[in-house]
């Protein structure tokens, strides 16, 4: 088994993606762009950066194994829904947990993190 450690984005607190046994972890990634806009517009902006970041350790959104998902208001959830069905259409199915949370800056409404296999 591979042990070594890459690790993608390392600031002083965190790194956004780490490559351990086979497996790549993302970080809760939030919106930038779209901050402040509808949890339609944040969640298409961060499935297109963990599209990005997956690509960028060798692996895609085909190989996910988990996902959560954090949203600052479950009424939300449906929403959420048909941006994420739309995302992972044609694919296979990771685990995944939906939750209502308050985010770190109140302009956030969705926070998504996943792992895949590489």
């Amino acid at each position: 088994m591979n042990t070594a450690l890459v690790r993608h984005s390392e600031n002083q607190r965190m790194s956004l993606a780490v490559e351990a046994g086979g497996f790549v972890f993302l970080a809760g990634l939030t919106a930038v762009e779209t901050r402040g806009g509808t949890v339609t517009e944040q969640a298409k902006e961060i499935l297109k950066r963990i599209d990005h970041h997956l690509a960028e350790a060798g692996t895609s959104k085909e190989k996910l194994v988990t996902a959560n998902v954090w949203l600052t208001d479950i009424a939300t959830f449906n929403e959420f829904n048909t941006v994420w069905d739309a995302w992972i259409a044609g694919v296979g199915k990771p685990v995944r947990a939906c939750v209502e949370a308050r985010l770190a800056d109140p302009a956030l409404t969705v926070e998504i993190m996943v792992t895949a296999l590489r």
